[in-house]
Parts: structure tokens; C-alpha cells; sequence
């Protein structure tokens, strides 16, 4: 009886987790959309499209929302094609400010947090190499755009299609609740009501996260970590694959990979086990973009193209740095030590990477 209860308050605590994710992306997306667009239309660089990426997911903390919105730019004809694949580029390293956000709710544990913050950058750092090599490799020789429209051309007859999505089904109405009793019944102003669902969004997500990763540490000791340790996290491929399918399901590489921010910082989960998870995420969050993609075929192919550069963009990351895995793991399990040891530079370093330095780049280049 008294596991049984652990279980359900672990569902619940999942929910509330899950749930202020969810609702710190939408209040993102109520201040940030129509900025965000302006910003997507406004690359002229392939270095700005990068950092617009970066800018853009981390103002609406959604891959998924950065590409699809590419996508669709791309497919009008507002946006061309190279432009739309930087832009992807950048995207794949802003989805990561999730993880990192949700790492400092285990920021009053010192050695907790620095194995969860060490999880959350491998992510990012693991982004920001495959982009070191396929940057060049797309400006040299379109390395990207070229296969891309290779893929185009065999799947240009697919039509339409559309997938469920099962966190947004179970979370949505909720959300939709508050954003009606904060706006429609308490009637705060636009720019208060978000501010009042993103405090509640934050404050959710470290409470959620405070005794998540207390009762985890408390029942993952016996079948239920032999459970992840021999099956679910077994091998580098399973591990993958979970992230993939995981991903493909919520459409959502940073719910997927933020699930997991407790279980590393609890010690549940090794970097080891973590890193190739979180690649099988990254490939599992280009299902997004190629379902847009599909959707809108009838206004071209230019959309497509871009969402198998996205594919390409992960798969090639995989091939390329997965052998070299040793880089982004030692990095990470570095980084996340001094960081831990000056737990103040957390905050700064999200600030930095995410949000100004995309701004002086982008804001010195269109000087």
C-alpha cells in the first residue's frame, strides 16, 4: 500500500511537471510569437539564422513550434530555403534552455545539482558541435540543402497527415482553464495574466521537481531502478530508441528530455545513459516539422526540404559525434562540476547563452 502511494503521488507530481512545462511554453508564446515571426523574416545571414534559432526557441521554449513555424515560412515563400535550415540549426541548440531551467529546481542540492545541470548542457553541447561541423559543411558545399532536396523529390507525392499528441491532451484542458479564470474571470490585464501563469508555471515546476526527485531517490532502489537500469536505459541503442519514440509520441524533445533532469540529478541515471537518449530525442522532435511539412504540401515543396534538412541535421549529428561521444560527456560532467561549485552561475550562464548572446550576434551583424 504504502508503494502503491508513492506511485500515484510520483503520477501526480509527473502531471504537475509536465504541466507547468507546458505552461511556462505557452506564456513564452503569448509575449514572444509575433516577435519571434518578425525575427524568423528578418535573417539575411547564415550566421544571424543560427542565433535567430537560438533566440526564437528560447523566447517560445519549443524546437517543435521554431521549426514548424520555419517550416511553414519556408513553404510561403517568406523565408528561402538556406535561410530556413540556419535557422533549424540554431533551433536545435535553443531547445535546451528547458532542460537547463528545470536543472536549477535542484539547485539548493549541491552534488544533485551538479549531475543534473551536467544532463541538461550535454544536450546543448552535443547541438552546438554537430553544428560546429555541418555549418561549414552547408556553406562549402550545401551539404544539407543538396540531400534535402534529393529526399524532396522521392517523397513529393505524400500528402497530408497528422498525429495525436498525448501530453497536450491531458494537459491542455488545464491550461486552458487557467489562461480563462486568470484573463476572463479575474480579468488581469494581457501583460500581468502572463506574468501571473509564468510565476505559477515556475512555481509549479520546483515543487513538482523538489519531491519528484526525493520520492524517486526513495523507491529507485530496488525493481523499479532495475527496471531502467536493465531495460529501458539497457544499451546506448535502447536508450535511443526510448528517446525517439518518447519524443515522437509528445512531440517534444524538451519534455522528453527534461523528464529525465530528475532521474540524473537523483543519481538514478548516468551522463553515459543520458547522452544517447537525448540524441534519439533530438532525431524523434524532427517527426514535428516533417507532419507541418506534409500538411502544407500543396503550396510547395520548399517546406519539406527544410524539414529533411532538420532530419539530416540530427541524424548527421549522431553519425559524426556519437563515436566522438567522450567530448560533449567530458565537457558536460566539467562544466556541470564548476558550475555546481558557483551554483550563482547557473542563472548567468542561461542568460548569456540563451538570450544575449543571440542578441549582441545578431544585433552587431545587421550593424
Amino acid at each position: 500500500m504504502k508503494d502503491f502511494r508513492k506511485i500515484v503521488l510520483i503520477v501526480v507530481l509527473i502531471y504537475l511537471f509536465l504541466l507547468s512545462i507546458n505552461l511556462v511554453g505557452t506564456s513564452a508564446k503569448m509575449l514572444g510569437t509575433g516577435f519571434s515571426e518578425r525575427l524568423l523574416q528578418a535573417t539575411t545571414k547564415p550566421l544571424v539564422g543560427v542565433f535567430i534559432g537560438i533566440l526564437v526557441t528560447s523566447l517560445v521554449q519549443s524546437s517543435s513550434m521554431t521549426t514548424s513555424l520555419t517550416v511553414g515560412l519556408v513553404g510561403s515563400g517568406v523565408l528561402d530555403i538556406s535561410s530556413g535550415i540556419f535557422i533549424i540549426m540554431g533551433a536545435n541548440i535553443g531547445t535546451t534552455v528547458t532542460n537547463t531551467l528545470v536543472a536549477l529546481g535542484q539547485i539548493t542540492w549541491r552534488q544533485e545539482f551538479k549531475k543534473a545541470f551536467s544532463a541538461a548542457i550535454v544536450h546543448d553541447l552535443f547541438n552546438v558541435l554537430t553544428v560546429l561541423v555541418l555549418f561549414p559543411l552547408e556553406i562549402a558545399f550545401g551539404y544539407l540543402s543538396k540531400l534535402s532536396l534529393f529526399l524532396t523529390r522521392l517523397f513529393s507525392q505524400c500528402g497530408g497527415a497528422q498525429i495525436g499528441n498525448p501530453v497536450k491532451i491531458i494537459i491542455s484542458p488545464v491550461v486552458a482553464f487557467l489562461k480563462k479564470l486568470v484573463f476572463e474571470i479575474l480579468l488581469f490585464p494581457r501583460t500581468i495574466g502572463i506574468i501571473a501563469l509564468l510565476t505559477l508555471a515556475l512555481i509549479l515546476l520546483f515543487i513538482s521537481l523538489l519531491f519528484l526527485v526525493k520520492i524517486l531517490k526513495s523507491v529507485m532502489t530496488g525493481r523499479l531502478k532495475i527496471l531502467v537500469d536493465k531495460y529501458l536505459f539497457k544499451t546506448a541503442l535502447t536508450s535511443m530508441l526510448l528517446g525517439f519514440v518518447v519524443t515522437a509520441t509528445v512531440q517534444s524533445s524538451s519534455i522528453t528530455t527534461s523528464l529525465i533532469i530528475p532521474l540524473a540529478g537523483a543519481g538514478i541515471l548516468t551522463l553515459e545513459k543520458v547522452f544517447p537518449y537525448t540524441l534519439g530525442a533530438n532525431a524523434g522532435t524532427t517527426v514535428t516539422a516533417l507532419l507541418a511539412s506534409l500538411a502544407i504540401m500543396g503550396h510547395g515543396t520548399a517546406g519539406l526540404t527544410v524539414a529533411f534538412a532538420h532530419l539530416l541535421f540530427n541524424l548527421s549529428g549522431i553519425v559524426f559525434l556519437y563515436p566522438l561521444r567522450r567530448i560533449p560527456i567530458g565537457a558536460a560532467k566539467w562544466i556541470g562540476e564548476k558550475i555546481g561549485e558557483r551554483r550563482i552561475l547557473a542563472p548567468l550562464w542561461i542568460l548569456a547563452v540563451f538570450f544575449l548572446l543571440p542578441l549582441l550576434i545578431i544585433f552587431v551583424s545587421g550593424r
